[in-house]
């Protein structure tokens, strides 16, 4: 019975199971689709308005020149003017009048002229008004227990009744409190300004957003006093032609913390931590409707299509393993989203959020090396499972951490190799030819604790052939005792099949098959590595050592001991067992003999008596060699008796003297 390995690569598929092609794909399809019903959230829709915020402020389209110039109400117009807010109407009025007169073409006012003030104040106002003046109203949204109610406050009649247009002054803030999309409402204070400004207003679809143009103070801006008198403080013509949005600005540089009235943050607000104030805000929605610069948001159907649409293609790039190359590709895959979605921005003007896209490719890729570290992990214990019934613990873990050690080729090493062969196997298998069930259970109960005792002390099992073992030691690991630990392994070997033995025979009484093994043990150069081909190959050892050892171990039945080990062997492991020289044999190749020696036993066991054992071993040899027989007849009983595991070594002498020379013994 020859029982080899399997090649490598079959037992890893094996053991590390099918990957099935459309596993990562799936997986990364489904995190999408989970993915895609979460940015439905509203923590998830922040995400999408900040990049929008981001993204919208990265070289922006810009009109060809603004269509507002803004009259200040700002600190140096308080300053000049002398005056606690509220300014008189009649000032107001006499703005109007001044801007018409410097042929500004329409006049938007950012303040509401709700309540009546005095009569000769309002009057004063309203007489300074007609269609191309722009008043604001708002619309106030009230939550009742019954319900939301929305009112709409607008300018005094008589200045309706004078000609003004009202258009609401009111915006909608995203839950952040930014203000991003333009107003819902027809008659918005920007498209009444383009109305009065003889411009026919852009209409946007639902929830388009507002493409701001700069930060605060990015229009033209003068001072309300110096609008008073522009001969006085502006160029000639500076006014003329252009359309004037009259509003509070209080603060040259609002911050976000700094309570500013009328100033909201905005998509600059991120990058300059300002505000932007009403008016400046109003002329940010009056060029949009002007330009149609305004961004349509991609509808959430076509968001989350084109999410899984991304994961699926990453999933495909990223390969059937990740490696360095999906690393690469992921390092330009998602900057290319965002890049991607900046370019519709910029140029066609659609908000595609690539948040969703951004999520759902991590989540591919993230799949793709899930996938690939949970095969790993199932390598891994194939390798384990691979080995473990050849290899130590240890080697096994070295192994597992470094696969690609199991390849072809192999290195020049020191190396200590181990025979162990049954004796009498043929004998049991005749016996036992019409009960295979039986022999085969007889072999695999003596072969796992052989198997065991190399696996204890580190070794390495290169092959089962029949009933023989074959095991070697420092390699692939180094092993600087290993000569120690192959000894200490065949001593276990001769224990183990003892005490099977003794089982047996409880079970099985008397006619139970008894056992009996010989274990050669030599140490020196060797060549070791995987040898075979990409598709079969063992990892184990070659040289004139092994083919040593494999001879040591068949002469153990021929000198009665079961253990017998070579002379580098000794020599490595003499400070740590006691052995004794049985005999020297020609080996081929060598002109030298080499001497075959048997282990006695462990210098910490046997302690002051090793000394006086080898002692007398070398008087029945030298007894022996000068024909001295009765002298050498009587050590190898006295020996015999001291160490009963060389009773056999020890008989052959006896009869060996007895046969040849018994007349004079």
């Amino acid at each position: 019975m020859v029982r080899s390995r399997l090649p490598l690569q079959r037992i890893l598929r094996r053991r590390a199971g099918p990957e099935g092609a459309g596993r990562p794909h799936l997986l990364a399809l489904a995190l999408a689709a989970a993915l895609g019903l979460l940015f439905l959230l509203e923590p998830f829709r922040l995400v999408e308005n900040r990049l929008f915020d981001i993204l919208s402020t990265v070289a922006p389209p810009m009109p060809e020149e603004p269509g507002v110039v803004i009259v200040a109400i700002d600190e140096p117009s308080f300053a000049e003017l002398g005056q606690r807010w509220p300014w008189p109407r009649a000032l107001h009025g006499k703005l109007i009048r001044t801007l018409r007169e410097a042929g500004a073409k329409a006049v938007a006012v950012d303040i509401l002229f709700a309540e009546p003030s005095g009569a000769q104040d309002d009057q004063a106002l309203a007489a300074s008004i007609g269609p191309d003046v722009v008043l604001s109203a708002e619309e106030a949204v009230i939550a009742m227990p019954q319900g939301v109610q929305t009112s709409r406050v607008e300018p005094l009649q008589a200045l309706l009744d004078a000609g003004a247009r009202s258009g609401s002054t009111s915006v909608d803030l995203d839950a952040d409190a930014y203000l991003r999309r333009l107003p819902e409402t027809p008659d918005s204070f920007a498209a009444r300004a383009l109305e009065a400004a003889g411009f026919r207003p852009v209409t946007p679809q639902e929830g388009a957003l507002i493409q701001y143009f700069g930060p605060a103070r990015t229009y033209p801006t003068i001072s309300y006093y110096q609008a008073l008198e522009p001969e006085r403080f502006l160029p000639p013509g500076r006014l003329r032609g252009k359309t004037v949005f009259v509003g509070l600005s209080l603060s040259h540089s609002a911050t976000a913390n700094s309570g500013a009235s009328d100033a909201f943050p905005t998509a600059y607000t991120v990058r300059d931590k300002t505000l932007t104030s009403g008016v400046e805000v109003q002329a940010t929605l009056y060029d949009n409707l002007r330009t149609g610069l305004f961004v349509t948001p991609l509808p959430w159907a076509m968001t989350f299509l084109a999410g899984l649409a991304f994961a699926a293609a990453a999933s495909l790039v990223s390969g059937q393993r990740s490696s360095w190359r999906t690393a690469l590709i992921a390092a330009v895959w998602f900057p290319a989203i965002v890049a991607l979605s900046w370019v519709l921005l910029r140029h066609g003007r659609v908000w595609a959020p690539p948040a969703l896209p951004l999520a759902t490719s991590l989540a591919a890729f993230a799949s793709r090396v899930g996938l690939d570290y949970a095969r790993e992990r199932r390598l891994r214990r194939a390798v384990s499972d691979a080995f473990s019934r050849y290899l130590s613990p240890a080697m096994v873990d070295e192994l597992s951490r470094n696969p690609q050690a199991l390849r072809l080729g192999g290195e020049r090493r020191t190396l200590t190799i181990l025979f162990c062969d049954v004796r009498g196997f043929t004998e049991i298998s005749e016996r036992l030819r019409e009960q295979p069930e039986r022999l085969t259970s007889l072999i695999n109960r003596l072969l796992e604790p052989l198997s065991a005792a190399v696996l204890e002390q580190g070794g390495t099992i290169d092959k089962y052939i029949g009933d023989c073992v074959m095991a070697f030691w420092n390699a692939p690991l180094a092993s600087p005792n290993h000569a120690v630990r192959a000894v200490r392994a065949g001593e276990s070997m001769l224990r183990a099949v003892d005490e099977l033995n003794a089982v047996l025979l409880a079970e099985e009484g008397p006619g139970a098959p008894r056992f009996a093994v010989g274990v050669g043990v030599n140490t020196g150069d060797c060549v070791v590595g995987n040898f075979g081909s990409p598709w079969r190959f063992d990892y184990s050892v070659l040289g004139d050592p092994v083919n040593l050892a494999s001879r040591i171990e068949g002469l153990s039945k021929a000198f009665g001991a079961p253990l017998l080990v070579g002379e580098e062997t000794a020599k490595a492991a003499a400070a740590d067992f006691v052995f004794i020289e049985l005999d020297r044999i020609a080996v081929k190749g060598r002109q030298e003999l080499s001497p075959i020696l048997a282990v006695v036993g462990e210098r910490t066991v046997l302690g002051p008596a090793a000394d006086a054992f080898v002692r007398d071993h070398a008087r029945l040899l030298d007894a022996m060699r000068t024909g001295e027989w009765r002298e050498a007849l009587a050590l190898a009983t006295r020996l015999r008796g001291e160490h009963a595991h060389l009773a056999g070594y020890f008989d052959r002498i006896e009869a060996r003297v007895l046969s040849d020379f018994g007349g004079e013994a």
